[in-house]
């Protein structure tokens, strides 16, 4: 092989490993539900890693083999598919921007407001979706595992602890409603002004505890922000190395053809 077609060659066996992470994080998105009874997307990353995956493989074949034309496939191919990449990671920054927390005096842990988050994310909890949700969350370890420590004997205790979104916004009543404390799970109603709907949603079954509240819908999405935050960190370094990547293979790609063209009409 000449020396621009073993750089090309190298390039796109690098691609094939940057599409790695991006098929994990789609994979993770697709299979791993976990305490959120949701996922916030399913395949479209996975599938994205996966015809980048193919895109570099074509180029890898194209550039071992000296065939232009799988090269030129490979480079038009993976244009599209970055282009496709950065498109997907302008729109998770763009509608998980809000965090929808906001701290709360005497508090180690945030509460949340569903009107912090983008009307994207709102959507996706509306009541159709919820209803199945809710049902999943009541039955899922979340609020009984919460129930179950031990270290909670008192309020201060609880208000002291680094609790998740979900146990934060599905477990307790809000802290603007002034319930009495018993345990994290359990609550006495002092009988104030309900200062916000949620107040009157809570019920300490725990079947029902603040799983219809709009905190615990709020905490369901600050939770999948954390996801997407998480993914995105991988989903941008593989965009970065595939950018850097295809530039480097765009530039051997240029110097093999004015190379063929020299060999081809030299005397």
């Amino acid at each position: 092989m000449a020396v621009s077609n073993n750089i090309t060659a190298c390039v796109t066996l690098m691609a094939l490993i940057c599409a790695v992470p991006v098929i994990a994080s789609g994979v993770w998105f697709a299979s791993a539900q976990g305490e959120e009874c949701a996922r916030l997307a399913r395949w479209p990353v996975a599938i994205l890693g996966g015809l980048i995956l193919l895109a570099a493989l074509a180029g890898f074949v194209g550039a071992y083999g000296n065939r232009r034309r799988l090269l030129a496939f490979y480079l038009f191919a993976m244009a599209a598919l970055i282009a496709l990449l950065i498109a997907l990671l302008v729109f998770a920054f763009t509608v998980t921007r809000g965090s929808g927390a906001y701290p709360v005096l005497g508090r180690e842990y945030d509460e949340y407001r569903l009107d912090g988050f983008s009307m994207w994310l709102r959507g996706y909890v509306d009541p159709a979706r919820w209803e199945g949700i809710r049902s999943c969350l009541a039955v899922s370890d979340t609020c009984k595992k919460l129930a179950r420590q031990a270290g909670y004997i008192t309020a201060d205790q609880l208000y002291q602890s680094r609790l998740t979104p979900l146990q934060s916004g599905c477990c307790k009543p809000l802290s603007v409603c002034g319930f009495g404390y018993v345990s994290p799970t359990v609550w006495t109603n002092l009988a104030r002004p309900a200062s916000d709907p949620d107040c009157g949603l809570w019920s300490n079954d725990p079947a029902q505890l603040c799983y219809e509240c709009e905190s615990c819908r709020a905490g369901l999405l600050a939770a999948l922000r954390s996801q997407w935050h998480k993914a995105n960190i991988a989903l941008v370094v593989a965009t970065v190395s595939l950018v850097f990547l295809y530039l480097i293979g765009c530039s051997a790609y240029k110097n093999a053809h004015a190379e063929a063209i020299y060999h081809r009409y030299k005397w």
